[in-house]
């Protein structure tokens, strides 16, 4: 969490400057093995519309390297451009799969965010009621002013994290065959009491999210993965999206593996048991059903249009950046709304302005997937905005 915390405030802080500062940066490394084997990326002809096709294409025209080993990017909007490069695997050096499935981390967080609001919209969930309204044994007597639904959306709880299986990609590894269950990871934060009152800060974490698809369950009488596959991907056609199925470590169907740095080794990370991640950041996805999602969401699809203003207003909090799910970037003088997913040997993006000219999403799989991703977005996804 801290160093995706750290990761967030560096691209927040240099984003002012991206605009004029669009460069692509080659990450350090040696070459992927069989780099013979890797035939030219993929890529379909930019159709009109103002973005850097060109240094997307270069971009994947330097992977597989010693960091990424596969980059699959579609580009939407007022002109379009998907292109794909790398490896499935390292071992064989077989080539990307374009259509490939991949952990989409929390990027899980804008599905479960447009489940609250439909409710909302259903008035079965009333944003400004206590969470204890609908989850009554979830906090102890020590949080005497109880969190908001809204609190939880705008990561403005005051939730402390819960428990963890490690904090590192090192320490998790050992643990990956584990099965931390959402229920334990709320218990652990509710017993160290609140780290602030609700409202008086923002800070970006899991547990919000994993506390709402408790909500989730809690109104519906439902599953949680049941009510994002009924309310969102079957109706926007997102086939290749769902989740693993409790601890099962797999990902089913076309894939790449991944892999991350383990003492020192290049390690594959591909099986591994997220359910602790639960509503926050369990969900697996393709680019083009993520590319769906947020034509749906921004689209008024999913989620009801009286209620999109409320999915991207920023609290009013020194240093808030994030609405609900989705943070806020102005790049060169145009405002961006995204969301990143980072799992072991992943790294996902969604990104999009509100009028859905310009959208972007990618799965990126890297070594680095864990730790600063701005490197990551500079190089695979801000090209899609630049004027």
């Amino acid at each position: 969490m801290t160093a995706r915390t750290t990761a967030r405030a560096r691209a927040t802080a240099v984003c002012a400057l991206l605009g004029s500062s669009l460069l692509l940066v080659p990450l350090a490394g040696t070459a992927a093995a069989h780099p013979a084997a890797v035939p030219p990326p993929a890529a379909s002809a930019p159709r009109a519309g103002g973005f850097d096709a060109t240094a997307l294409e270069r971009a994947l025209a330097e992977v597989p390297d010693g960091d990424v080993s596969a980059a699959l990017i579609r580009v939407g909007g007022k002109g379009s451009w998907s292109g794909s490069a790398g490896v499935r695997d390292l071992p064989t050096g077989a080539p990307a799969l374009p259509h490939a499935r991949f952990r989409a981390g929390s990027t899980t967080k804008v599905v479960t965010t447009a489940v609250v609001l439909q409710l909302v919209a259903e008035r079965r969930v009333d944003l400004d009621a206590p969470v204890s309204r609908y989850l009554p044994d979830l906090l102890p007597p020590s949080f005497t002013k109880p969190p908001t639904v809204r609190h939880l959306l705008t990561y403005t709880s005051g939730l402390r994290p819960g428990a963890s299986l490690g904090s590192t990609t090192e320490e998790m590894y050992a643990h990956r065959f584990e099965t931390l269950t959402p229920q334990e990871v709320v218990a652990a934060s509710v017993a160290q009491g609140p780290a602030h009152d609700p409202g008086e800060r923002q800070e970006y974490g899991n547990i919000h999210y994993t506390v709402l698809g408790m909500l989730i369950e809690a109104v519906t009488g439902d599953s949680y993965e049941h009510q994002a596959a009924v309310r969102v991907f079957r109706p926007l056609g997102m086939r290749h999206t769902g989740f693993p199925g409790g601890p099962d470590p797999r990902i089913h169907g076309p894939h790449h593996r991944a892999y991350a740095g383990i003492g020192g080794r290049t390690t594959d990370v591909t099986e591994w048991n997220m359910s602790d991640r639960w509503a926050a950041g369990d969900m697996i996805s393709t680019t083009a059903d993520l590319e769906r999602l947020v034509f749906g969401v921004f689209g008024g699809k999913v989620v009801p249009r009286s209620l999109l203003d409320e999915m991207f207003t920023v609290p009013d909090i020194d240093g808030a950046t994030y609405g609900m799910a989705l943070e806020r970037f102005v790049i060169d003088g145009r405002e961006i709304w995204g969301k990143t997913g980072s799992r072991p040997g992943y790294h996902t993006v969604l990104g999009a302005t509100r009028d859905l000219s310009r959208t972007v999403v990618y799965s990126v799989n890297a070594k680095s997937a864990r730790e600063d991703g701005f490197p990551l977005v500079q190089r695979f996804a801000l090209p899609a905005f630049a004027s």
